[in-house]
């Protein structure tokens, strides 16, 4: 086997769930999780899908993930809602955050939730597109605690934050076709790096600096002592809005911030703040839908630079990935691929089972 391993969707999310189900997983924590992943590679973010898994097996031998954990709301106040996720799967938890959410704007017209000490919760995109599936605006900072820091502040040779994703979803009159901004404050998502290093390609030196803080186009360094670390885009903008992102989520969330202070044990524990808001209670919720359709359009009606390349929104590239990872099958690096079947193994899954469920016996 060389090279890329092509997986259908179905396929792929049955082997995940069955690989959940081994971990100690009941059936609908196994779904969400398993549809998560998968959902991620489908929509082109292959740093957020799959390849993760292994990582995950890890953390539940060392008890750093805990199955079968919902979310816990422990405060409530009105528009206001905290919840703890006591370690477990950040899929399930956050979606039932996200929920909770857009049940409490529904009757407020305005939430702000938090959510602390969840384990990865994935792709942040995936709830902002709840929100906007309910007709309903958000805004989401994230950060990760329990890890090493990953991304250098502007002018720094060594790293201090994660990589703390800013999202946001607006509603359009089409409700399959809504914008959704879901992006790193880092030049690049880690999974990204890690998907090169799997794949054994380079990364522009504009991603990364080595632990002297020069430039970098080896994604190895990010995986070898002493560790280099990823840029934060837009130089000195992209790092301030880093850093508020690691404070609206992790000082709000009360599950703290990637401080020294704070106890690392190797895990990925997210935190995230969520702004849900009605934007029928700012005015007529169909004239806001045309503006943005109106200026969507003339977004996309610009000359594009280059003409094979046509002028894109945020949300158009992951539906134009759904579309085509839907009708042919999910790419997976042969190292990535290797892993996930190592890890099925190490939960009791044989070999020869895995490819049979992904259809690759």
């Amino acid at each position: 086997m060389s090279g890329d391993v092509t997986v259908q969707v179905d396929a792929l999310t049955a082997l995940i769930h069955e690989m959940v189900r081994l971990g100690g997983s009941e059936e609908e924590e196994c779904r969400i999780v398993s549809e998560h992943l998968v959902g991620a590679n489908l929509a082109g973010h292959d740093s957020h899908g799959i390849g993760i898994v292994a990582t995950y097996i890890n953390n539940l031998k060392r008890g750093l993930l805990v199955p079968n954990t919902p979310a816990d709301c422990v405060h409530d106040d009105g528009p206001f809602l905290q919840f703890d996720g006591h370690k477990g799967y950040g899929q399930r938890v956050a979606e039932e955050v996200t929920e909770a959410a857009i049940a409490r704007a529904q009757e407020s017209g305005i939430c702000v939730a938090t959510l602390k000490n969840s384990h990865h919760i994935g792709r942040v995109g995936t709830y902002a597109e709840m929100v906007a599936a309910a007709g309903f605006v958000s805004i989401h900072f994230t950060n990760v605690t329990d890890h090493w820091a990953m991304v250098a502040p502007f002018g720094g040779a060594e790293a201090r934050f994660g990589t703390n994703p800013v999202t946001m979803a607006m509603p359009t009159s089409n409700p399959d076709e809504p914008i959704i901004l879901d992006m790193a404050t880092s030049v690049v998502a880690m999974g990204k790096i890690r998907v090169a290093h799997d794949s054994g390609k380079q990364v522009p030196d504009a991603w990364i600096i080595d632990s002297e803080g020069q430039p970098s186009s080896d994604p190895g360094v990010m995986f070898r002592q002493p560790l280099g670390a990823l840029r934060a885009f837009a130089e000195h903008k992209g790092y301030a809005l880093c850093l508020m992102a690691e404070l609206m989520s992790g000082a709000l969330s009360g599950g703290g911030t990637l401080q020294p202070g704070h106890k690392r044990l190797d895990g990925i524990i997210n935190t995230m703040t969520m702004i849900v808001m009605d934007p029928a209670r700012l005015g007529d919720a169909d004239w806001i839908k045309q503006e943005v359709d109106a200026m969507a359009d003339y977004t996309k009606s610009a000359k594009p630079a280059d003409p094979d390349k046509p002028v894109l929104v945020p949300g158009d590239p992951e539906r134009a990935a759904r579309k085509d990872r839907r009708a042919n099958g999910i790419p997976i690096p042969e190292r990535t691929w290797t892993g996930l079947l190592d890890g099925g193994e190490l939960l009791g899954l044989e070999r020869a089972r895995a490819l049979e469920i992904s259809g690759l016996a």
